[in-house]
């Protein structure tokens, strides 16, 4: 439970590590639900339609339609009107937006390299500790 519980902090604070790094970065600024969007895109390779997006999500279509219209304007996904159901828009990955989740991973790789480089110090001196309790008994 413990071991759970370090886990998902270093999570967290990996998670936290990435998103300064973008917001500071020169690259767009997402909102949580924009990079939701974009992360469901581009991780999952199922296509995706709007109507499944907001399923997927638990969020309204129109919400969805606000995040794509921001990501469309930054190139990072394109809507384009299924072919065999006129009535569905099938969204599109770009060349943008894969160079964008590229710079993603090697954000969080560098913040989650970082951060167990921390967590590894600081259990150094409880290493010793129960070293030194070990050669005692």
């Amino acid at each position: 439970m413990a071991q759970t519980a370090a886990k998902a902090e270093e999570l967290v604070k990996t998670l936290r590590d990435t998103v300064v790094s973008l917001v500071r970065g020169e690259g767009p600024d997402l909102s949580a639900r924009q990079l939701a969007v974009f992360l469901t895109c581009y991780l999952d390779e199922s296509g995706h339609t709007v109507r499944g997006l907001a399923s997927s999500l638990n969020v309204s279509k129109p919400a969805i339609t606000r995040a794509l219209d921001r990501l469309g304007e930054l190139d990072l996904a394109r809507r384009k009107v299924d072919p065999l159901d006129r009535r569905s828009v099938l969204v599109q990955r770009t060349p943008k937006g894969a160079a964008y989740l590229k710079e993603i991973r090697s954000i969080m790789g560098e913040a989650a390299d970082e951060e167990a480089k921390k967590v590894r110090q600081e259990d150094k001196p409880v290493r010793r500790a129960t070293l030194r309790r070990v050669a005692a008994a």
